[in-house]
């Protein structure tokens, strides 16, 4: 049983920053998911799947994995800052590409 410590990215349907401070620890499968025949649903039997716990720093989130014998690994990911556009950013005569419909 290995364990995921990770800061979740920001989903595509929001423009806020929401549930991306915190780091969250998660289990990998240990049993592969199954189809049921007649509905089609997946399922499994692995209720370790179904924890997410969230912690305010990655050390808080070691610390548990190391005090409960957990397997763990950390993911760092690299965030990347755009610049804010606006609408009227799109008729600038600065602009480098030619507008066109």
């Amino acid at each position: 049983m290995a364990a995921r410590i990770y800061k979740p990215a920001k989903t595509a349907m929001q423009s806020g920053a929401a549930k991306t401070k915190d780091w969250v620890l998660d289990f990998e499968p240990e049993e592969p998911r199954t189809v049921e025949p007649l509905m089609g649903w997946t399922s499994s039997g692995d209720m370790r799947q179904q924890v997410k716990l969230r912690f305010d720093t990655k050390e808080e989130a070691i610390a548990y994995c190391e005090r409960h014998g957990i397997a763990y690994q950390v993911f760092e990911s690299a965030r990347t800052v755009r610049r804010g556009l606006s609408y009227s950013d799109n008729f600038a005569f600065k602009r480098r590409d030619a507008w066109t419909h």
